[in-house]
Formats: C-alpha cells, sequence, structure tokens
C-alpha cells in the first residue's frame, strides 16, 4: 500500500498546523476503521440520564469536547457523572424538576447542542435562576430559534440582543404545553422544545416543515417518556408527566465522522475501506443517500439494531477508471438538507471531483453553524483551485478542477478542519492545515485514524 509522505500534526503551540504531503506516485486508503460515538446521541444520553431517577450507563460515548461540556454543565447542578470514557459511564440520575441551582455560570463551550437543548430544561426547572454561556463561536450563534418558543411556553429568558445571543439568564417558571410550528426543520428545537414539555402538565407538539433527526423521540421513548409521532404531518407530542427511568444506552458510530471516509474513499483512487459500526437512522442517511446518487459505490454490511439503533458497516471503495470520474454531480436540496446538514461541507469536497456542476441549496442554516460554512468552505476550496460560486443559501461546485496544495485555515470549525484535511489527500503538493485542533471538538483521534488508512499507523 502507498503511504503518505507526510501527515505531521504540529502541537507546539495552542493553535496545532496538519501538514498533509501526498506521495507523487499515488495513495490509496485500506483497512477497517471505527469512528467515534454519535454526538448527537451521546448529548441526549447524558441530559437524560441526568434527569432520570436511578442509574444510567453509557457505553461508546463520545470523548469530544463537546459532550465533556455537557457533562460539566449538569455535574454543576448536582448530577453524578462518572469519568467520561468510551467503555461505560455512569450517571446517577436525580430525577426530573431536581437539578439545583448552580454556583456559577454554566458553561457550553462551542456546543450549539448543549446549550440550545440546556435552555428547554432550565427553563422548566421553577424557582432556580441559571446563566448560560459559551466560547466565542457559541456566543455568535442565533438562540432565539429557541428562546422565543419557550418565551411562549411562559419561560423567562434573557440575553444579548432580546435573548438572541448568548450569555442567557434563566428564571425557572411552571411551562404551560404549546402546539410550535417550527419554521425551521432543527432536532435541536425540536428537542429543545420537548424536553420543555416533559414537565409540563398536557401535551406540547412540534410540527416541523420536513423531518429533522428524531435521535430525542428515540431515546426519550426508551426512558419512558410518553410521546407520539404523526410522520405525516412530521409532528411530535409529550405529554408531561410521566417519570424517566435509567436506561443502559449504546452509542453507535456517528455517520457525520463516517461521512468523511466515505468521501475520502470515493475520491482517492484504489481505495477500499471499511467502517464498522455506524448509525444509519433514516434521519441521518442523507448522505448516503447523496453520495450514491453521484455514483459512489458503498455497501452496508451486517445491518442490525443496538439499543433502537439501526446500525450497519458501511463498506467504500473508488469507482473511478482511467475514462470516467469517480462521481458525478448532482443536485442537493429540498428535504433532504436537515438529514444532512452537518455533512455538506465533505459534500463540498466530493463535488469538486465530481464530473459536472453540484448545485447545493436550501442549506442557508449553514451561515450559522460554528463558522459561516458556505463562506468558508467556499473561500478555501477555491484557494486549493476548485471552482465554487457561494450563494445565499448554498455553493455551485464545477468539478473536475485538480486540486493543489495550499495553506488553509479551519477557522476552528471541526466539520471545515477534517474536510480540507479530506481533499488534501488528493491534492498534488503539500496542504497545511492551520487550527487543525478544532477536529477534538467532535473527533478526538481524526488525525491517528488518518494515519492509519494512509498506511503510517
Amino acid at each position: 500500500m502507498a503511504v503518505l509522505n507526510v501527515i505531521s500534526l504540529d502541537r507546539s503551540s495552542s493553535q496545532h498546523t496538519l501538514t498533509i504531503v501526498p506521495p507523487r506516485s499515488g495513495l490509496a486508503l485500506q483497512g477497517r476503521i471505527q469512528v467515534p460515538g454519535d454526538k448527537s446521541i451521546s448529548h441526549r444520553a447524558l441530559m437524560l440520564g441526568a434527569l432520570a431517577e436511578g442509574e444510567t450507563i453509557i457505553r461508546g460515548l463520545l470523548l469530544g469536547e463537546d459532550p465533556r461540556s455537557t457533562a460539566s454543565c449538569f455535574q454543576a447542578m448536582g448530577v453524578t457523572i462518572s469519568e467520561l470514557n468510551s467503555h461505560e459511564v455512569r450517571v446517577q440520575g436525580i430525577g426530573l424538576g431536581n437539578l439545583l441551582e448552580p454556583g456559577d455560570v454554566l458553561n457550553a463551550g462551542n456546543s450549539g447542542t448543549t446549550l440550545r437543548l440546556m435552555l428547554g430544561i432550565l427553563a422548566s426547572h421553577p424557582d432556580r435562576f441559571f446563566i448560560v454561556t459559551g466560547d466565542d463561536s457559541l456566543r455568535s450563534r442565533p438562540m432565539s430559534r429557541v428562546v422565543k418558543p419557550l418565551q411562549q411556553m411562559g419561560a423567562e429568558i434573557w440575553g444579548r440582543k432580546d435573548g438572541a445571543l448568548a450569555p442567557l439568564a434563566v428564571r425557572g417558571q411552571a411551562l404551560r404545553p404549546i402546539h410550535y410550528q417550527s419554521p425551521v426543520a432543527s432536532a435541536q428545537v425540536k428537542s429543545c422544545i420537548l424536553l420543555a414539555g416533559l414537565m409540563t402538565e398536557g401535551q406540547t407538539t412540534v410540527t416541523e416543515p420536513a423531518l429533522s433527526r428524531d435521535h430525542s423521540e428515540r431515546m426519550l421513548r426508551a426512558f419512558g417518556a410518553n410521546i407520539s409521532v404523526d410522520p405525516d404531518t412530521c409532528s411530535v407530542t409529550v405529554t408531561g408527566g410521566a417519570k424517566l427511568h435509567g436506561q443502559t444506552v449504546v452509542v453507535p458510530g456517528d455517520i457525520s465522522s463516517a461521512a468523511f471516509w466515505l468521501v475520502a474513499g470515493a475520491i482517492v483512487p484504489g481505495s477500499d475501506l471499511t467502517i464498522e459500526n455506524v448509525g444509519i437512522n433514516p434521519t441521518r442517511t442523507g448522505v448516503l443517500e447523496v453520495l450514491e446518487a453521484m455514483g459512489a459505490h458503498i455497501t452496508q454490511e451486517n445491518p442490525r439494531e443496538v439499543a433502537g439503533e439501526p446500525v450497519a458497516d458501511l463498506r467504500v471503495r473508488y469507482a473511478g477508471t482511467s475514462d470516467r470520474a469517480p462521481l458525478q454531480a448532482c443536485t442537493i436540496a429540498g428535504d433532504v438538507i436537515p438529514r444532512l446538514i452537518d455533512e455538506i461541507p465533505i459534500l463540498a469536497v466530493a463535488a469538486t471531483f465530481a464530473e459536472g456542476t453540484t448545485v447545493i441549496r436550501d442549506a442557508a442554516e449553514l451561515r450559522v453553524k460554528e463558522s459561516d460554512r458556505i463562506a468558508v468552505m467556499a473561500n478555501q476550496l477555491n484557494r486549493m483551485g476548485a471552482r465554487v460560486t457561494e450563494r445565499p443559501d448554498g455553493m455551485e461546485i464545477v468539478g473536475g478542477t485538480p486540486l493543489q496544495g495550499m495553506e488553509v485555515d479551519s477557522y476552528t470549525d471541526h466539520r471545515i478542519a477534517m474536510s480540507l484535511a479530506i481533499a488534501a489527500l488528493a491534492t498534488t503538493g503539500s496542504t497545511v492545515i492551520q487550527r487543525a485542533e478544532a477536529a477534538s471538538i467532535s473527533y478526538p483521534e481524526f488525525v491517528a485514524t488518518l494515519q492509519k488508512v494512509c498506511g503510517e499507523g
């Protein structure tokens, strides 16, 4: 197997530099790998474990910075959580409504999931006062999308720009149920309102314009909540008053992390990679549908169910030939967007290697992630020689132009850092990625796995 001449991560300062130099003789990615536990499920397991009665055991927890922020916040409110590890974490639940008023500000770090979901929990704890904040990036991200529906339920929340930005102050109240028509398909918005509805009297319903990921509904039901789902209207209802009971949660591999290796295998000639134990929840598999529409050779092996979530091993093999590009352009838009919103940066990389023009639209949500992912991906890929045109709600990417190694920047966004690293595998010359430490937010072992599949591990 060909190996990279250089994969080096410079940790000599707080901002790491990742250098990738593919060999002139070519590179084929090979092997079987595992990806970190699903971030969405990891967050929810910690939160529901804290709110349940009895002990929750979590196996396969993601050890990234975001779940650590969630654990830290709930520990500050009186929940006992064992040392975080991927083998077994024990959460001693204290029951609904029993979180303690913290002695300091709760810090969600870089995690929008932590902050947005936690607001629904905090707002429904009467007679307690909370202040929540995050890092520079999180303090610039919009919170009104959850604050406004919570205020409709009777929540008292204050923050910068009329509650649109953290830091946010919350005075817990006895909330009332509502039927919220969400203007966006967002699992964070839906989950926040459902968590608030756990402690209301009556039924709280969220209706979305399209189906968003359903990890909250699945896990709430497993913990004992009274949940009903109407797929025809994209509505979910929680009936307040039920008690949650501790569970054993097995966290599958994160398909958002697997997506980097799926694209890598699809664009690097001669590659044959298998990613084991990946969650293939139907509300998360938009990335598989798009890559298969682009002609990627992906198969699902050993399909099974683990703790209520469908799981499979995903095998990807390079499908290009001497006279055919490995991928074909397509349009990514409409109802599929909520099911692959986090994977669009790496799909943009795939599009640069596809024959034809790929159009991504209806994805304006990308502008309010950890970075403006539309602007950053367009700018950084163009620096490498791609032909990407930025649109208000997406991009147009003309594929087929060879990429050149270049100095690029992650903008401290984990998905940008990893997407640029995958693009660098199929470039000519050296690529230097600044602020590569951002990858640790969701994938602490990304560089080690990169070295392994390239034959350096």
